[in-house]
């Protein structure tokens, strides 16, 4: 039965235990997180060695995607069906307060427990390709030639249900301890944000190529997922 509940239950792994007021369960605020980051964190135990490896990805509906090589260890890892655990952290502000024991950072952060699942079905393999591109950049994936046969046999794509996730987010300002409100020292927040720079052609390109709106425009907030 699909599960059409707004939040994500509880369990034993993703309930919080420190900071609780900035915890959350809801399916939407975890979803606006996904779909504004870039990379996420994959982690997962083999033989009693962790590892962990930064990976792009893309977001439908209720499952993440990744993909890679057929030929890579870590994707040979995946494949098999094993639990990993993702973390996903946006970085909004650094919080500097009057003592050093109180700085801290604004952040957006999910964490997502799960177990890898290879995808097989070709439709679901090119869907999730386009996810992929169209989560890194909107309007690419029409734009650029798409993947042909031999480079669709050498990509793996594996997927992870979103059933177990949890989101924590700091915002605000400065926490002082009231002894030191009266100290000479600057105190606030220096917000953070990713901010594309001007494009660079590649030296190759055609000069009479325009740059895509969708370039020149680009803003890593706004996902057509």
């Amino acid at each position: 039965m699909e599960n059409t509940s707004q939040t994500f239950e509880q369990t034993e792994r993703t309930t919080l235990t420190r900071s609780l007021k900035r915890g959350t369960y809801d399916k939407q605020t975890i979803y606006d997180i996904l779909d504004e980051s870039l990379v996420c964190h994959v982690s997962y135990v083999q033989n009693g060695q962790p590892f962990m490896i930064p990976i792009s990805y893309g977001r439908m509906d209720d499952k993440l995607y990744i993909h890679g090589s057929v030929g890579s260890h870590f994707f040979r890892e995946l494949a098999k069906g094993i639990d990993v655990c993702i973390c996903i952290t946006l970085l909004d502000g650094l919080i500097l307060a009057r003592s050093t024991f109180h700085h801290s950072v604004n952040y957006r952060s999910v964490v997502i427990f799960g177990k890898t699942e290879l995808v097989t079905d070709e439709e679901e393999r090119w869907k999730a390709l386009e996810c992929f591109t169209e989560h890194i950049i909107p309007g690419r994936w029409n734009d650029a030639r798409q993947p042909n046969a031999s480079e669709m046999k050498k990509t793996m794509v594996i997927s992870i249900p979103l059933e177990e996730a949890s989101a924590k987010v700091r915002t605000g300002g400065v926490n002082d301890d009231e002894e030191d409100m009266d100290l000479n020292v600057w105190a606030g927040v220096l917000p953070l944000k990713l901010v594309p720079q001007l494009p660079e052609p590649d030296a190759a390109l055609d000069s009479s190529i325009v740059l895509p709106d969708y370039i020149k425009n680009y803003n890593n907030s706004v996902k057509i997922v």
